[in-house]
């Protein structure tokens, strides 16, 4: 039997694909602990913003295909529906929810479909201390409370690119205030880039904040209940106001959290869903789930389980999808038995 192998030009490009990959795991990445759940988590010197681009030789003619890949926020949504990429990976679902229904931050409906939706279970939690005694979040309006408040990075360009300060800045609109207010009652606002920053557990832990807004909820949800915080439904107008968006209903769930009397009301962040332009050819939209299978085994997952294939396309709790499956990906689960 003849040998086989790539053409050259393939073999340095698949191999620099390789490696890219492969130095997350070299002596530049170091483990440091997440903040509440004590996992151990891999942070790494090298750079995690990606814009990758395959280009097809102009010799390949009609036949070539090019493809590029982003991730991960709504800026390449954006990206993906004027073709300057062609996969755009997000967190969270409802960020291209957003954007196929042209609401929240987006003022139209983009032309975008899913190739698949990876699991990765969260919620936003409102959290706030005991000893501020209020019940909702329009209480907060109520009585001009100068919360000392943990969260993201606050700034106008953060709330228009971050699906996650968007809907913090949302659910907060919708119950009658903004940080605006909070600095004007006398309040601040703690800062850190990720939810589960070593600087948001210290802040909770020595009583620096009493109030925290955020998803990632597994990193600081249960460090915020033991200091003696409890969280406030998003419920009644406010719920309606963001599920007319495309907000799915959630809860902070007493089950995983431990010291919560009961289930507390709240919207979904869940999902890491993968999206490309409506007009992307179906052949290539099948060949990029297939690329998914082959590497199922080496893909990350955020819920610490081996990746089903049969997840992607299930619009479960882990994983749901707020916008058509491509046809392409969806004649590929078809065909394997998944849809």
């Amino acid at each position: 039997m003849a040998p086989r192998r790539y053409n050259a030009k393939i073999q340095r490009a698949k191999g620099l694909l390789e490696i890219a990959a492969a130095m997350y795991d070299t002596s530049l990445s170091f483990e440091t602990r997440r903040a509440a759940e004590r996992a151990l988590q891999t942070e790494s010197r090298v750079g995690y913003l990606l814009n990758l681009a395959l280009v097809a030789a102009p010799a390949q003619g009609a036949a070539g295909v090019s493809l590029s890949f982003a991730a991960d926020s709504f800026l390449e949504l954006y990206w993906v529906a004027e073709k300057k990429v062609s996969l755009a990976w997000v967190n969270p679902s409802v960020a291209a929810t957003l954007a196929y229904r042209g609401t929240g931050p987006f003022k139209r409906p983009l032309p975008l479909r899913a190739i698949a939706v990876f699991p990765s279970y969260d919620v936003v939690g409102f959290a706030v201390h005991e000893s501020l005694g209020i019940s909702s979040l329009t209480e907060i309006k109520e009585r001009k409370i100068p919360l000392r408040l943990a969260t993201r990075e606050t700034g106008a360009r953060a709330v228009a690119e971050s699906p996650t300060m968007f809907t913090v800045a949302a659910v907060m609109k919708a119950a009658g205030f903004t940080v605006a207010d909070l600095r004007r009652w006398g309040g601040k606002i703690h800062s850190v880039e990720r939810p589960s920053d070593p600087r948001r557990r210290a802040a909770i832990v020595r009583g620096a904040v009493d109030a925290v807004f955020d998803e990632g909820i597994k990193s600081w949800g249960q460090t915020a209940l033991d200091r003696g915080f409890r969280y406030l439904p998003i419920e009644g107008a406010v719920l309606r106001r963001l599920a007319a968006m495309g907000y799915r209903p959630s809860v902070v769930p007493r089950a995983i959290f431990h010291g919560m009397k009961a289930d507390v009301q709240t919207v979904d962040f869940s999902g890491w869903p993968m999206v490309v332009h409506k007009d992307m050819p179906n052949d290539v939209a099948y060949a990029i789930c297939e690329a998914i299978a082959a590497k199922r085994r080496a893909l990350p997952t955020d819920n610490f389980k081996p990746l089903r294939l049969a997840q992607l396309c299930a619009d479960d709790a882990e994983a749901p999808r707020g916008l058509p499956l491509h046809p392409g990906a969806a004649r590929f689960y078809r065909e394997r038995g998944y849809l």
